[in-house]
């Protein structure tokens, strides 16, 4: 069905930020053990088996059993949630928004690596358990920027009311699935997603309900097992770190020094620290902020003073919500977690924790940038080729890949490299000679060289560009190429649902995206169908 045609480092991809790529070479001071390899794994098994006491297993195994309620559970699944009670048990995690019917592929790909990963540790340190685990992004209120997905030809959308946690938002606006059934009723697996989307999908599910069946249909043969944070049980295990980071902003604090030196050395940093990073959950989702001597939730009437917000906290975990950058130390508080796989942005902002982890006494966990995936045709390939063109200039400043190209062996080209080599070889002759007659004579030379030289530039590059208009049917071949991989100008994963390719190969599609994955490299892989 499918095969890896070849595989390009991140290392080697142009648009990886450097942050990424100074990580993955050691360059970053202190990160050392924080890289994937099997040495500071073996490291994550002692520190975290101090950590996570049986205690938090005990909680840890209710809480998933609770949420697995009535949900048939494949005996791999199975044998990883009773594991959990287990001291030598731990888990890999990625976690993703509850984008509608996964939104971009890249959320298959994470969670397959995960897997694979878990897998490839079990092999690796036998005496061991080690369980995937999907955290799923219930309590995140950007509506828009996961209610959607686009296919090769359509793009999909639900409506609801936004504001609160996406995770308990109801399945009302189901229109978009009969849009996708008139796509795909004709699709050699298309009836299999179609009644897929309607089981997860049906009116009255939470799209944490919707996002819970569809991986668990998809991925429970691999015994992944998934998580829900916006869970009672769980925040309980929170009340002292949140009561710290609201009555001592401690997270503000600890990161300070990273944050600056990320921004001084990177130019940015990914995610801002502020200086409570909570939300309070009512009908919405929405920041606490200290002002006036008072606990101010925003955009709402809700205050509290500090005593009554340690007795909120005290008496209603549930109702606080971490930030993007709280969330990670919620995960590895209630997890028995070695390695967290992310994208590169969710990486870059993990990196201004390590300090905040220390102050806190967390163990910080290894982290791997996930990789990525792309699947071309054998037509696209064979153009590619013919057209002078490898996989990896895709991935490069196409607008110079493609001058070259267009240039290459071009004769215009090799003679106005040669007469301008010439003219300036010219100029510097004159100038050596004229400056034995008389050193005024120099100067007088290398002012006239500067002219000719700037009239030669423009005379060049208008004739260049003439050149390229006449190629200009090979240029438009190459950038209908770069579009063909690159949809909208963007990464493929990061555009298409997965539907594109499950709809004509099934779980076999799946399958091979596990096996062409490769825990320990990051990289883009590139296969063809």
């Amino acid at each position: 069905m499918t095969k890896k045609h070849s595989s390009i480092s991140f290392l080697d991809i142009e648009s990886i930020p450097l942050l990424i790529k100074d990580f993955l070479t050691e360059k970053i001071e202190g990160f050392e053990n924080q890289l994937f390899n099997d040495g500071n794994i073996d490291n994550q098994f002692s520190v975290k088996a101090r950590e996570f006491t049986s205690e938090k297993r005990a909680l840890l195994f209710d809480v998933l059993s609770d949420q697995y309620s009535g949900v048939q559970l494949d005996e791999k699944q199975k044998e990883n949630l009773n594991s959990i009670l287990l001291e030598n048990t731990f888990t890999v995690t990625t976690g993703h928004q509850l984008n509608l019917f996964t939104g971009p592929a890249f959320f298959i790909y994470k969670i397959l690596q995960t897997i694979k990963l878990a897998d490839s540790l079990n092999e690796n340190f036998p005496d061991r358990n080690i369980v995937p685990i999907f955290w799923m992004a219930t309590e995140d209120h950007d509506f828009e920027e996961i209610n959607h997905f686009k296919t090769e030809s359509n793009y999909y959308e639900t409506k609801a009311k936004s504001g609160g946690p996406v995770g308990r938002i109801l399945v009302e606006d189901d229109f978009f699935i009969s849009e996708f059934e008139r796509e795909f009723k004709d699709a050699v697996y298309g009836t299999e997603l179609i009644l897929l989307m309607k089981k997860a999908y049906k009116k009255g599910n939470s799209l944490a309900q919707a996002t819970r069946i569809l991986v668990q249909e998809l991925f429970s043969p691999y015994g992944l097992l998934v998580i829900d944070g916006d869970d009672r049980k769980l925040k309980s295990q929170m009340k002292e770190v949140f009561k710290i980071e609201m009555l001592h902003q401690e997270l503000y604090h600890s990161t300070k020094n990273m944050v600056e030196v990320l921004a001084e050395t990177y130019g940015k940093v990914q995610v801002n620290p502020r200086e409570i990073n909570l939300f309070y959950l009512s009908e919405t989702r929405n920041r606490i902020e200290f002002e006036g001597g008072k606990y101010s939730v925003v955009d709402t009437n809700i205050s509290f003073s500090e005593t009554e917000l340690l007795e909120e906290l005290e008496n209603y975990p549930e109702n606080f919500s971490p930030n993007a950058l709280m969330r990670p130390v919620y995960q590895e508080t209630v997890l028995p977690n070695l390695a967290y796989i992310g994208g590169n942005a969710e990486i870059m902002y993990w990196l201004e924790l390590k300090d905040y982890y220390a102050k806190i006494g967390l163990a910080f966990p290894v982290l791997i940038p996930r990789v990525s995936l792309l699947f071309v045709t054998e037509k696209t390939l064979n153009k590619t080729e013919k057209s002078g063109l490898k996989m990896n200039d895709f991935f490069k400043n196409f607008a110079t890949v493609t001058k070259d190209i267009l240039l290459e062996n071009n004769e215009i080209l090799q003679l106005l490299d040669q007469q301008g080599h010439e003219l300036k070889k010219g100029f510097d002759d004159i100038s050596a000679q004229a400056a034995h007659t008389d050193k005024t004579f120099g100067s007088l030379v290398n002012a006239e060289k500067t002219r000719q030289l700037k009239s030669f530039e423009r005379m060049r590059k208008r004739l260049l560009r003439a050149e390229k208009i006449k190629q200009n049917e090979k240029l438009g071949r190459l950038e209908n190429l770069f579009l063909t991989v690159h949809p909208g100008k963007n990464w493929q994963e990061r555009v298409c649902n997965f539907s594109v390719f499950y709809a004509d190969y099934g779980h076999e599609w799946l399958q091979s995206c596990y096996e062409e994955i490769e825990v320990r490299k990051s990289e883009l892989i590139i296969l063809s169908i």
